[in-house]
């Protein structure tokens, strides 16, 4: 009897292994860093923190996008035979302060998408 027990809890186990991996799944999430004011005219950094757990030929961040007032500004893209340099990583661009921007970023991952956009404004003054 105690046999049998042991060997239906392995099972049960071994099936909730196999069907729970949507449950440990992480989606591309991103942050903006850049700063909240800056004046017209300067070169501003701006630094995408990029966070996913893994990055395998199977399970890795596809890619990254910047949208600048509405406009696709800058994307990078991932593939197997190119992938990111870790699991969490930083992409960054200057750009010239013209106007007051914002800024919105997302990531997404081959597997499990996005934790959604990431928007912050700079004020031009």
């Amino acid at each position: 009897m105690k046999r049998k027990t042991w060997i239906y809890s392995i099972a049960v186990l071994a099936i909730f292994l196999m069907f729970s991996t949507g449950v440990f799944a992480n989606k591309t999430g991103v942050k903006i860093i850049a700063p909240e004011k800056a004046a017209k005219g300067t070169e501003i950094t701006i630094k995408i923190e990029v966070t996913h757990m893994g990055n395998t030929k199977g399970h890795y961040t596809d890619w990254v996008w910047v949208k600048i007032n509405g406009k696709e500004f800058k994307k990078w893209e991932y593939n197997p035979s190119s992938l990111p340099e870790n699991q969490n990583f930083i992409v960054e661009f200057t750009i010239k302060a013209e106007e007051t921007m914002e800024i919105i970023a997302e990531g997404n991952c081959n597997k499990h998408g996005s934790k959604g956009e990431n928007k912050v404004t700079i004020k031009v003054e």
